[in-house]
């Protein structure tokens, strides 16, 4: 016998197809654009072999889009009327690249599946096929988010972490997203690859004690106490193009590019962490995978939420 359906059985109904549809999958396209995975794929490849630099450079751009807004492609907004993008606050300024492999990546899947994937996942897929392309680790990347129709400058620059960040200040900002400190370790091994310009890094190698005095006199040839702001020295000095665990053998050496990077070990909370990775380069790969997941899902936009963009610069 069929029971009737009551307001109350349709409430229950409608939050569980409501909380069905607002779930990311990684076979989100399977049937509506079943190449879009290897065209993102082939394309990252192609960049990052050109310039082994841009594998850092898509990876970061995912990471700076998630943290604000969430992962919704607002990043990617260029300026207009209503609203001032995410490009021109500070910790994106003159810094932030890789926008023009994500056009190509985003025109050449429109022609493939019209009005069907979001830039807001070929972030997503570009950042961890990057990863891949540098030796580093792959994991799944859960799909159907949708893009912003805003951006945020004031939150761009309030709550990404700079360079000159205390551990304190780490702490707080990946808090705020909901990582815990283990994640933020994992997640900073970014830096094993990718290159820094000279104005990031000038007080740290000309005024910090915690460095070492070789490493230091190095980093000056190329960055002058006055000038050459945009002058570049990698991140990780010893392999700076592989995704490896050499940026914390780095670190135990006194050798983190950044203020924020030697945060990480400098007697403090985070130090048994990187010793550990130091000795087991497979517990960093896992932990890097699985927190690159968790930042995948920052508060992103599904279901009927935001919209498809069909040019990720500009909304339609």
């Amino acid at each position: 016998m069929m029971l009737p359906i009551t307001k109350v059985h349709f409430f229950f109904l409608f939050c569980l197809i409501g909380t069905t549809s607002a779930q990311l999958s990684s076979n989100f396209y399977l049937k509506t654009c079943p190449l879009v995975l290897a065209t993102i794929k082939s394309e990252v490849t192609l960049a990052v072999n050109n310039e082994r630099r841009m594998g850092a450079s898509l990876l970061r751009l995912h990471f700076h889009d998630c943290f604000v807004q969430g992962c919704d492609a607002s990043v990617l907004l260029d300026d207009t009327s209503s609203f001032t993008g995410e490009k021109s606050a500070g910790p994106n300024a003159n810094s932030l690249r890789g926008f023009d492999v994500i056009d190509t990546i985003k025109s050449k899947v429109e022609k493939l599946c019209p009005n069907t994937v979001s830039c807001a996942d070929i972030l997503s897929v570009a950042a961890r096929d990057s990863v891949v392309a540098l030796g580093g680790p792959s994991w799944s990347v859960q799909l159907g988010r949708r893009d912003s129709t805003t951006a945020s400058l004031s939150i761009a620059n309030s709550d990404l972490p700079g360079p000159s960040s205390d551990l304190s200040d780490l702490k707080t900002a990946f808090s705020n997203k909901g990582f815990t400190l283990e994640e933020l370790v994992a997640l900073s091994g970014s830096h094993t690859i990718g290159e820094g310009s000279c104005r990031f890094f000038r007080a740290r190698i000309y005024n910090e004690k915690n460095i070492d005095p070789t490493f230091a006199t190095l980093l000056q040839g190329n960055c002058p106490s006055t000038g050459g702001d945009s002058n570049l020295s990698p991140l990780d000095t010893t392999t700076p193009n592989t995704f490896d665990n050499a940026y914390y053998r780095n670190l135990q050496k006194l050798k983190g590019l950044f203020h924020s990077d030697q945060q990480l070990f400098n007697n403090g909370s985070t130090d048994t962490q990187v010793n550990s990775y130091v000795n087991n380069p497979a517990s960093f790969r896992a932990d890097f995978a699985n927190a690159m997941v968790k930042m995948g899902r920052l508060s992103p936009l599904t279901g009927s939420s935001g919209q498809i963009r069909t040019k990720c610069g500009s909304t339609n």
